[in-house]
C-alpha cells in the first residue's frame, strides 16, 4: 500500500526549513479488493453485516480458495473507492469471506482483474508493501469503534500487520505470529488468511460481535478501495467498520509466548598502544528471552530479562553545532512495539499542527538503556561500557473496566568503569568506578473514551529512581524525577470539531551541584543575566515546572481549521525519561486550508494551507512570529509536487548567547520545493530544495533520492544531499572579563563577560545508500550505508557588542587576532586581544574549525525459518575522522578515512517462538 495515501493514517509533510515543521492529517491505509472464485451462498451488500461460518475442517493454507469451507460461506463484497474517487465502486470485483473453528478465524479473498498481467507484486521486508497490490482484513475486536488490528499481504506474499488507535491511527510496530498465503491465475489473484485468536484481544462471551473491514490496493490504478470507506474529508476509518457475527463459542487463546534468543557478537576495532583495556578485539555470548501472557482477555504482560537490543540500522552521523540534543527514533523492538499504548495528548484528532513547538514525549524510551551519564576521574586510558544494561524489563497493557492502560518497568544496572593510571614510564595501575546508577524507570498511562470516543480522558505518570554508589556521581545526575500529566478531548459542533488539551507537571532533585548544572542547561538556561522569570538559584536541590497546550481542530468537511496555544514554563524538565527541547516558551498558531480529496482538472488530489505564528519567553520576549503556506499536489499521473515558503520578521533571540543576553534574530525569508515522481514505478526520483535567506544567515539545501526496482525482489535507493550556507553569528564560547560591557550569565554583580562568535562557512555533503533483497516473504538481505562529509570554516571572530541586538565587534577591528600554530604548522588556536593597546586582558580559543568525515553502514540477513522465530546475521562497520581545517576538499579527508581502520561488529542472534 501506498504509504502516502493510506485510510489510518494522515501525511504528515508540513514545515520547512529554519526549524519549522508541521503536520497534515491525510488517512493512510492498508487496502484491498477480491472476488473469490464459485460463489455459492449470496453475496453480502457493503450496507449489511458481515457473516462468519464456523467450519469443521479448517482451511489448507496455500492461497488457492479451492477448500470445501470457503463454498459455506457468505460472500462479501461491493468495495468503494477511498481513492482516487472517494466513494465511487471500486474498479475491480472483489470477493471475501470468512470461516472459523475454534482456534483460529481464516480470511478468504479473490481479487479478480480484468488484466492479471497487470498486477504488480514486489517482494519486500515484512510490513512493506513494496507499492504492490495489497488485500488486508481490519478488526475492531472490542467494538469500540476505535482501535484495532489489521492483517494484510501482497500479491507477492509480504506480509503486514499492526495496531489501529485513536479511529485511525496505525502502528506497524507489532508483529504477531500469524499466517498468509497468495496465489495468481487468469483471473487474477487470491489470498488466505489464518488468524489465531492467541493473536487477537476480544471479551470472554458464548456470542461475539466484532468491527471488519476489508481493503484493496490497485497499484497499477493509484486506487485503495474498502467495504466501507470514511468520507475523505472526515478523520475517521474505525469507527465505519462493519459488524461481524456469526462467530460463537469460542475464547481468547491464553496469549503464552516465550521467545528465548541467543547471541554471539564479535567487535574489531584500533586500540592505542599499551591500553590494557583493548587488544582490537572483543567477543561475547549472551542468551535471554521475551515472554507474553494474557492476564485476561482484556490484559496482557510482556517482560523481557536480559533483552538483545541490536538495532537492524545505525543511527545517521551528524554535526551538531546548535548546543540542542538531537532526537533520534527508536528501533529496539521490545520498546517499539506498542508504543501508542504510551502516547499523551494527541487523542481525539490526528490534525493537531505545531509551529515552532516544542517536543512534547513524557516518555522517550530511548533514555533506558542509555549511554553512562557519568565520567571517570581519569586516566591514561578508559573503558566505559557503551550502554547501560537493562536487567529486565515488562509491561502490562489491555483494558481494565473500559480504560486502556499501560504499565512500564524497567531496571538497569549500576555500571563500573575502568581506568589506568601509572607515572611515565612505570606500570600502569586499574581502577574502577561508577559511570551510571542502578536506576528504576516507571510508566503509567490511562485512557477512557465516552460517547463512542467523542470525548476522552487520560492520566499518565513517570517516575526515575537512581541508587548511587559514587558520591561524585550525584554531582552529575539527578537523583530523582517525576512527571504527570492530565489530556482530554471531546467533540462539538456536531462532531465536526475536537477540543482537546493536556497539562503536565514535573519536578526533578539531586544535589545542589547538579540542579545547578540543569539550570544551566541548553533547555533552560536559567542564568541568563537579564532574566526575569525564574531566576537562577545555586543552591536549589529541586526544580520544577509545568507545560499545557490547548487545540482545535475541524475533523470533518474539505475545510481544514487547526488553532492552538501552549507554554512550557521555564522550570518544566522531562527529560530523565522524556524529550523535551526547550523550556520558556509561550505559543501559538492559527491555521486554515482546504483539501481537495476527488480528481479534478489535472490534479489527483490536493491541499492548501496559511497560517500565522508567534512564540515569546516568560520574560514577554517576542522569540519567533510569521507567516506560513504550503501547498501538496498530487496529479493524475501519481507524480506530486510539495512546496512551502513562510516568513519571518525580526525577533528576539533568548538562546543565542547560550545561558549570556538576549540578543536579537534577523529573520527571514525560506522557501521549499519536493517534487516527486510516481512512486509505483520500477524507478522514480524524488527531491527536496530549499533554501533561506536573512540578515543573519544564509543557507541552500539540495537533496535527490533515485529508486530503482530492477526485479520483484530487489530494490535500491541512492539519496545524495548537499546544503551549504553562511552564519554570521555562530556562538564559539563566553570569556569572563571585568572589562566586558556584558554581565556574566551567572548575575554576580562585578562579573563581567565576553560572549565570542565568528562567522562560519559550513558544507555537508552526504548521502543514504540502501539495498533491500528479498528472497522471500520470510528471508531478506537489508544493506545500508551512509557517507558524511561536513566542513565549516571560522572567521572574522568578534562579540556582541550590546544586548538586545545583533550587532558586533569583531576583534580585526577593535584589537588583535593571531592565529597560533602546533605542530606541522597547523592552526591549533587564536590568540585574541579585544582592544589592542587597551586594558582588556588577551585570551586564547581553540581553532573551532572542522573537517568531519565518517562512513557508516550494516547488512542485516533476516531468515524467519518458521512462524515467530528467526535467524539474524548482523555485520556493522564504523569509521570516522575529523581535523581543524576548514573548507570543502575531498580528496584529503577520504583518504585519512580510508588509512584509518574501521569499527567492525558482527553478530547472529536466533530466537524461537513457543506459544499456545
Amino acid at each position: 500500500m501506498h504509504h502516502r495515501s493510506a485510510p489510518f493514517r494522515r501525511r504528515a509533510a508540513l514545515l520547512a526549513a529554519a526549524a519549522l515543521t508541521a503536520g497534515l492529517a491525510a488517512p493512510l491505509a492498508v487496502s484491498a479488493q477480491g472476488d473469490m472464485a464459485r460463489p455459492v451462498a449470496t453475496a453480502t451488500p457493503a450496507s449489511a453485516d458481515v457473516r462468519a461460518v464456523r467450519t469443521r475442517v479448517a482451511p489448507k493454507l496455500d492461497g488457492r480458495l479451492d477448500d470445501a469451507a470457503w463454498a459455506e460461506a457468505p460472500a462479501v463484497e461491493g468495495f468503494r473507492q477511498n481513492q482516487p474517487s472517494n466513494g465511487s465502486p471500486s474498479a475491480q470485483r472483489t470477493v471475501v469471506r470468512i470461516v472459523y473453528d475454534d482456534a483460529a478465524v481464516y480470511v478468504g479473498a479473490r481479487m479478480h482483474d480484468t488484466a492479471p498481467d497487470s498486477i504488480v507484486a514486489r517482494l519486500g521486508r515484512r510490513d512493506s508493501d513494496g507499492d504492490s497490490d495489497v488485500f488486508a482484513v481490519f478488526f475492531d475486536s472490542f467494538r469500540d469503534r476505535r482501535s484495532g488490528y489489521f492483517f494484510g499481504v501482497n500479491a507477492a506474499g509480504t506480509v503486514l500487520d499492526g495496531t489501529l488507535s485513536n479511529d485511525g491511527n496505525r502502528d506497524d510496530s507489532w508483529d504477531g505470529v500469524w499466517e498468509g498465503k497468495v496465489a495468481r491465475d487468469g483471473d487474477g489473484w487470491t489470498a488466505e488468511l489464518r488468524i489465531p485468536y492467541s493473536q487477537l484481544r476480544f471479551a470472554r462471551a458464548d456470542v461475539q460481535l466484532w468491527g471488519v473491514n476489508f481493503g484493496r490496493s490497485i497499484a497499477r490504478r493509484g486506487e485503495e478501495s474498502y467495504l466501507r470507506v470514511a468520507p475523505a474529508n472526515e478523520n475517521a476509518f474505525v469507527s465505519y467498520f462493519a459488524d461481524l457475527r456469526g462467530i460463537e463459542r469460542v475464547r481468547p487463546g491464553r496469549g503464552l509466548e516465550v521467545v528465548p534468543y541467543i547471541t554471539t557478537r564479535a567487535d574489531f576495532a584500533d586500540a592505542p598502544a599499551g591500553d590494557p583495556f583493548r587488544d582490537g578485539s572483543r567477543t561475547r555470548i549472551e542468551a535471554g528471552g521475551d515472554v507474553k501472557f494474557a492476564l485476561t482477555p482484556n490484559l496482557t504482560i510482556s517482560a523481557t530479562v536480559n533483552p538483545d537490543f541490536g538495532q537492524v540500522e545505525v543511527d545517521p552521523a551528524e554535526v551538531n553545532l546548535s548546543g540542542f540534543e538531537t532526537f533520534f527514533s527508536e528501533r529496539r523492538p521490545f520498546f517499539v512495539e506498542g508504543s501508542a499504548n504510551y502516547g499523551f495528548g494527541g487523542g481525539g484528532s490526528n490534525r493537531d499542527i505545531g509551529f515552532n513547538w516544542v517536543n512534547n514525549d513524557l516518555f522517550y524510551t530511548r533514555r533506558i538503556g542509555r549511554q553512562p551519564q557519568g565520567s571517570l576521574p581519569g586516566g591514561q586510558f578508559e573503558d566505559i561500557p557503551e550502554a547501560s544494561r537493562i536487567l529486565g524489563a515488562a509491561k502490562l497493557t489491555g483494558r481494565v473496566a473500559g480504560t486502556n492502560i499501560g504499565i512500564l518497568s524497567s531496571v538497569t544496572n549500576r555500571e563500573m568503569g575502568r581506568y589506568a593510571t601509572g607515572a611515565a614510564g612505570g606500570p600502569l595501575v586499574t581502577e574502577r568506578a561508577e559511570v551510571e546508577p542502578l536506576t528504576h524507570y516507571g510508566v503509567v498511562r490511562g485512557l477512557r473514551e465516552f460517547s463512542g470516543g467523542r470525548q476522552g480522558l487520560g492520566f499518565m505518570g513517570t517516575a526515575v529512581n537512581r541508587s548511587f554508589g559514587r558520591d561524585e556521581l550525584r554531582a552529575s545526575i539527578n537523583g530523582q524525577a517525576y512527571a504527570g500529566g492530565l489530556d482530554a478531548w471531546t467533540q462539538f459542533g456536531g462532531g465536526r470539531f475536537v477540543l482537546k488539551g493536556f497539562l503536565a507537571a514535573s519536578t526533578i532533585s539531586g544535589t545542589a551541584a547538579q540542579i545547578a548544572r540543569v539550570q544551566r542547561s541548553s533547555v533552560h538556561f536559567l542564568q541568563r543575566p537579564d532574566r526575569e522569570a525564574l531566576r537562577y538559584d545555586p543552591a536549589r536541590t529541586t526544580l520544577s515546572g509545568y507545560m499545557t497546550r490547548v487545540s482545535v481542530d475541524k475533523i470533518k468537511g474539505d475545510g481544514f481549521f487547526n488553532a492552538a496555544f501552549g507554554a512550557v514554563s521555564p522550570g518544566y524538565d522531562i527529560n530523565d525519561l522524556g524529550f523535551l527541547g526547550r523550556g520558556d516558551v509561550l505559543n501559538a498558531h492559527v491555521m486554515t486550508g482546504k483539501f481537495y480529496p476527488n480528481p479534478s482538472g489535472i490534479f489527483q488530489r490536493r491541499w492548501v494551507g496559511v497560517a500565522v505564528f508567534g512564540a515569546m519567553n516568560y520574560d514577554g520576549d517576542r522569540t519567533g512570529t510569521g507567516l506560513w503556506a504550503r501547498t501538496e499536489n498530487t496529479f493524475r499521473n501519481f507524480w506530486e509536487v510539495n512546496a512551502n515558503a513562510m516568513y519571518s520578521p525580526e525577533t528576539y533571540a533568548p538562546t543565542l548567547t547560550r545561558g549570556g543576553p538576549v540578543a536579537t534574530n534577523p529573520g527571514g525569508i525560506s522557501v521549499n520545493v519536493s517534487p516527486e515522481t510516481d512512486s509505483r514505478k520500477a524507478w522514480g526520483m524524488d527531491a527536496d530544495l530549499g533554501g533561506f535567506v536573512g540578515k543573519g544567515s544564509q543557507s541552500r539545501q539540495a537533496s535527490l533520492g533515485v529508486r530503482w526496482q530492477p526485479g520483484a525482489n530487489l530494490r535500491i535507493s541512492v539519496g545524495p544531499n548537499v546544503t551549504w550556507g553562511t552564519n554570521r553569528a555562530q556562538y564559539v564560547r563566553r570569556i569572563d572579563d571585568a572589562t566586558a560591557a556584558l554581565d556574566a550569565p551567572l548575575g554576580a554583580a562585578t562579573a563581567k563577560s565576553r560572549y565570542v562568535f565568528a562567522h562560519l562557512e559550513q558544507w555537508e555533503v552526504g548521502s543514504d545508500v540502501r539495498v533491500n533483497w528479498t528472497f522471500s516473504p520470510a528471508m531478506s538481505l537489508q544493506l545500508y550505508a551512509q557517507p558524511l562529509l561536513s566542513t565549516g570554516d571560522y572567521t572574522r571572530f568578534g562579540e556582541l557588542a550590546r544586548a538586545r541586538s545583533f550587532d558586533f565587534t569583531r576583534y580585526a577591528e577593535s584589537g588583535t587576532v593571531t592565529p597560533v600554530t602546533g605542530d606541522g604548522g597547523a592552526v591549533s588556536a587564536y590568540a585574541i586581544d579585544p582592544d589592542g593597546v587597551g586594558a582588556a586582558p588577551a585570551f586564547t580559543v581553540g581553532n573551532p574549525d572542522f573537517r568531519f568525515v565518517s562512513l557508516r553502514g550494516n547488512a542485516v540477513f533476516r531468515w524467519e525459518y518458521r512462524p515467530g522465530s528467526a535467524l539474524f546475521l548482523v555485520w556493522t562497520t564504523q569509521a570516522q575522522d575529523q581535523e581543524n581545517l576548514g573548507g570543502l576538499e575531498f580528496a584529503r579527508p577520504v583518504r585519512r578515512l580510508f588509512d584509518r581502520r574501521p569499527d567492525n561488529v558482527f553478530a547472529i542472534k536466533a530466537t524461537y517462538w513457543l506459544g499456545r
